[in-house]
């Protein structure tokens, strides 16, 4: 759900994170600033700057975790029944 008013600090960081995968303009939309990228990039920036975060790009937010979840699409191997190993 879209937020109603534009995000700051660590909430910014956490939403741009979590649409990061979907592009600039729907983490702007998600996090409350719409259409206006420049303002989005622009605080984003400078909540990561108080966050320590050295992050230039949108993707940078996206962190090698969030890579290997994305990877889970492959086989599971488990027991047939809770008493087969």
């Amino acid at each position: 759900m879209a937020s109603t008013i534009p995000l700051k600090g660590t909430e910014l960081v956490d939403c741009a994170r979590a649409n990061a995968k979907q592009g600039i303009e729907t983490a702007a939309h998600q996090c409350g600033y719409g259409e206006d990228l420049n303002t989005f990039a622009r605080e984003l920036r400078k909540a990561c700057e108080e966050m320590n975060l050295q992050v230039k790009e949108l993707n940078e937010l996206i962190t090698d975790q969030d890579m290997i979840l994305n990877l889970g699409t492959g086989e599971i191997v488990a027991p047939e029944t809770a008493s087969e190993l």
